[in-house]
């Protein structure tokens, strides 16, 4: 039985373990003893928090396997990405180059530096033990975030956002960032990314060119890697262009890595999402139904977990006593429950957000 709950003290060692076998590592996960122990007691000062607009709370999760009795993954909230400082992107646009005395005129794609992404709230630092990969855990983890961002809207923005991984060749370096970064700050992809999540970001805007970059000028492998998520974490992206995230025209300043957005309302777990009163039924008198994700209302005692949507013809949902006391409810109190499966597209290639065009 897997639950996604609040970080703890006690989960050092693992948040630990699980910065230091990210794929590839993560900017927002450094496997920096001292920073861990510093987002824990943020997350848990961020749960106990009255919060009535997002600011600089950042809130931590972890998945939990009951029966190994061991944490298998973790991923964060941060409820407002730029709150503390900015947080910058390159943004995708287009400049006309036109001479009328050469009857030249030309479309040039360009990369400027944007913080425009500062006020969504962003979905991040999401690592997962390799043997869970591809299962109902990971996409619990993913999505257990939304389950609470739907129960406690005020403290987050209306867009969403997530910035993955780009894309690394096979000698694990980054084909934009030896074109573009490296000749700023004389360091290698994985350096610079490591002291990124060390320290303040500050440096970014203090170093970075601050006027466009012409796309024409880079490396083909560089521009070739614009846009372009891990190949590790294609799945991910699927599946949250599949919750009704869009992509974005902005990438990430390191390694070009895509960054999606979504208005929280029209993605799917929010619009499927209902309230049921909880009736605790013997686990094997429970009828087939699909899986769901299935969280409680308690802010700081948060806990998610899949089971079945089984619903009585009265509309209650139907869990087993296992589950009713793992989520901390007893029979007639309500649950937030959301299909686990999502909605399949018809669109076979999902375009930009509108608001991107």
């Amino acid at each position: 039985m897997m639950v996604v709950r609040p970080v703890r003290s006690a989960d050092l060692p693992a948040l630990e373990r699980l910065a230091g076998s990210a794929t590839p590592r993560l900017t927002n996960l450094p496997a920096h003893r001292d920073r861990l122990e510093e987002r824990i007691a943020r997350s848990r000062q961020a749960f106990a928090r009255e919060v009535d607009f997002p600011g600089d709370e950042h809130y931590a999760f972890v998945l939990e396997d009951l029966e190994r009795g061991e944490v298998v993954g973790t991923a964060t909230i941060r409820a407002e990405a730029g709150a503390s400082e900015a947080y910058y992107t390159y943004r995708q646009e287009t400049l006309i180059h036109a001479s009328q005395q050469l009857n030249v005129r030309r479309e040039v794609p360009t990369l400027a530096l944007s913080h425009e992404v500062s006020e969504a709230t962003l979905l991040c630092a999401l690592s997962l033990d390799p043997r869970y990969r591809g299962t109902s855990a990971e996409s619990l983890l993913r999505r257990a975030r939304l389950m609470f961002i739907a129960q406690y809207p005020e403290r987050f923005a209306e867009i969403l956002a997530m910035a993955f991984p780009g894309y690394l060749d096979d000698a694990g370096e980054s084909p934009f960032w030896n074109s573009v970064g490296c000749h700023f700050f004389v360091r290698d992809y994985h350096e610079i990314n490591y002291l990124a999540g060390v320290r303040s970001k500050s440096f970014i805007a203090e170093v970075m060119p601050q006027f466009p970059l012409y796309l024409a000028l880079l490396t083909p492998q560089a521009r070739a890697a614009i846009g372009r998520e891990h190949p590790d974490h294609e799945g991910a992206m699927a599946e949250m262009l599949a919750e009704g995230f869009l992509r974005s025209r902005h990438v990430d300043i390191f390694d070009a890595g895509p960054v999606i957005k979504g208005e929280r309302e029209r993605l799917a777990s929010f619009r499927r999402a209902a309230w049921h009163p909880v009736r605790v039924r013997p686990a094997h008198t429970l009828p087939d139904a699909e899986p769901a994700m299935v969280a409680n209302q308690r802010l700081g005692d948060f806990r998610c977990v899949v089971a079945r949507y089984a619903l009585s013809p009265t509309g209650q949902l139907m869990l087993s006593p296992a589950h009713a006391e793992l989520l901390g409810v007893e029979e007639g109190r309500a649950v937030l429950a959301a299909p686990l499966a999502l909605p399949g597209s018809d669109d076979d290639e999902p375009g930009f957000d509108e608001g991107e065009l």
